[in-house]
């Protein structure tokens, strides 16, 4: 995810944003067996990508502070708990 974000700071160049590479990598990173399977098809499937790729797009715009040491040791610190 770091990658992904790193890329995005060269979307000047690129033209590839956050939103672009959500779209693109969404599919494989937040991979769904319903989507693949034959009871989606259409706008339902359209629905899911879609909110695959908010959530992909939020995590590349908060990266920093998702896959931070801090807030890591704060989640095991109280997983102990």
């Amino acid at each position: 995810m770091r990658h992904l974000a790193r890329l995005a700071d060269y979307c000047s160049i690129t033209n590839m944003h956050t939103k672009n590479l959500a779209i693109v990598w969404a599919p494989n990173l937040l991979r769904s067996k319903q989507i693949e399977s034959a009871c989606f098809s259409g706008t339902a499937a359209f629905m899911e990508v879609r909110i695959q790729s908010v959530v992909v797009e939020f995590i590349l715009n908060h990266v920093d502070v998702l896959f931070s040491s801090k807030l890591s040791s704060v989640i095991r610190d109280g997983a102990g708990m």
